[in-house]
């Protein structure tokens, strides 16, 4: 995919450094304002629901063509991009964040953290008395006692693993009726996924390896639902069509041209169509289709923020600096609480270096990192912005904002020294400098040590 096509998808694919129980350092992010506000009016109901406070949760999506989600610590909720895709409607989407909002809700991670340690001992102790066997003249005793414990001490983590899947499916099909969603899409997921379990465990989606299926448990989850009070509760219609949608969008973004045109050919005129063939169209370089198509869409809902933050991206990815401004402008007026989209105007606004783009670019990249202080790619500009108004102290408290982000401890500390050193005493810069030099420090010290050893 070319690199301006990851610009395109809201803003940015950057690289993610995930603490997980599948290695996802390999996997990356992928954000885009819609998808993140669509993700957040159906998943909020059954965070509620699981008695979680919605903010509290974070939701990715993680660029991974393999149909599979997880939680980690920290109450996140991971859901890969083949998932979206492979899901049949919206329901089934929800089905499984309410699975993994069980798990959040259950402290399940936390349980079963004890539980491999559990698991752990048991091997260790095993191995130990096999050991001492063999030393005392007894080896195969020796060896079959180590075949033995390490044997139990998989069926233990095994069996508890169940347990927790199990209640993850119970607690989910209560978020969902709860919510007022049937649990209908989660049977038809796991369904879907069932199949599967007959497959070698390298053919199988990773859901299938984590989440271990069987009949019985499909069967008390489908008992479950049938007496659910939301069994026969219709999907959503508006929920399917900003489903359907983003899935396009996503698939345009993901997959070559040619795979997206076959799929959403020019006689569908549907807008999910259209909104895939965009990025089909504009990873092909062929600007005017997806110029047309996106300023078609404009015409269509001209009160879509994303529809004119799609084709202010294609213009200004093009060279069409000064002509990407007027959709952008329009996209920030429409959802002014959006920091990818803001984001995305400040960036054009900067290109030119320009006084009175620049003064503009600073009210709102400050706005966007208000709204969202993690935002490494917002801190960078406004360091860009503030350098350029000869503010050399504020630019050095963004820089350090943005190194702290991205886990680059060393430069943030080194920006956050410099940023104090140069600012007033006591102001409210000054002490955010301090607060970041005291998370950064033991962090970059840790580090350090870790490289030493």
């Amino acid at each position: 995919m070319k690199i301006s096509m990851s610009k395109l998808f809201g803003l940015v694919v950057v690289v993610a450094a995930l603490m997980s129980p599948i290695d996802a350092r390999a996997q990356s992010f992928l954000r885009d304002a819609e998808t993140e506000a669509f993700l957040r009016e159906i998943t909020d109901p059954i965070l509620l629901a699981a008695g979680l406070t919605p903010a509290s949760v974070e939701l990715y999506l993680l660029n991974d063509g393999s149909l599979n989600a997880f939680v980690t610590g920290g109450q996140k909720i991971f859901i890969h991009s083949g998932l979206w895709i492979e899901a049949d409607n919206v329901n089934q989407l929800l089905g499984v964040i309410a699975h993994e909002a069980g798990h959040i809700s259950g402290g399940h991670l936390a349980r079963g953290a004890d539980a491999y340690r559990g698991a752990a001992n048991l091997s260790i102790m095993s191995l130990v008395l096999g050991a001492a066997a063999v030393l005392a003249g007894s080896p195969d005793a020796g060896m079959a006692a180590m075949m033995m414990g390490q044997s139990a001490a998989q069926r233990n983590f095994l069996s508890h693993n169940r347990v927790q899947e199990s209640s993850a499916d119970q607690a989910g099909a209560t978020f969902l009726e709860e919510a007022g969603v049937s649990g209908k899409g989660l049977i038809e997921f796991f369904e879907k996924l069932q199949q599967q379990e007959l497959m070698s465990r390298v053919a199988q989606d990773p859901y299938v390896r984590t989440h271990p299926l069987n009949s019985q448990r499909i069967m008390m989850l489908r008992n479950r639902v049938e007496e659910s009070k939301t069994r026969d509760t219709p999907i959503r219609a508006d929920w399917q069509e900003k489903f359907e949608r983003l899935k396009a969008k996503l698939e345009g973004y993901l997959n070559t041209p040619g795979t997206t045109l076959r799929r959403y050919p020019i006689s569908n005129q549907s807008i999910a169509a259209r909104y895939a063939r965009v990025y089909a169209w504009h990873s092909a370089v062929e600007l005017e289709k997806a110029y047309a198509e996106a300023r078609a869409l404009t015409e269509l809902e001209p009160n879509n923020p994303y529809f004119h933050e799609i084709l202010g991206q294609i213009l200004f990815e093009n060279g069409k600096i000064e002509e990407s401004k007027e959709p952008f402008a329009r996209a920030a007026e429409l959802a002014p609480d959006q920091a990818l989209i803001l984001t995305a105007y400040a960036r054009a606004l900067i290109a030119r270096d320009h006084p009175e783009g620049m003064l503009e670019a600073r009210t709102i990249l400050e706005h966007a990192v208000s709204l969202e202080p993690d935002n490494s790619f917002a801190w960078f500009s406004l360091a860009r912005v503030y350098a350029f108004l000869d503010e050399s102290a504020l630019a050095s408290l963004a820089t350090a904002e943005r190194f702290f982000n991205i886990g680059a401890y060393r430069q943030s500390v080194f920006h956050a020294r410099k940023a104090r050193q140069d600012l007033p005493s006591g102001s409210p810069e000054w002490i955010r400098a301090a607060d970041i030099l005291a998370a950064a420090e033991p962090l970059a010290e840790d580090m350090s040590r870790r490289r030493r050893r």
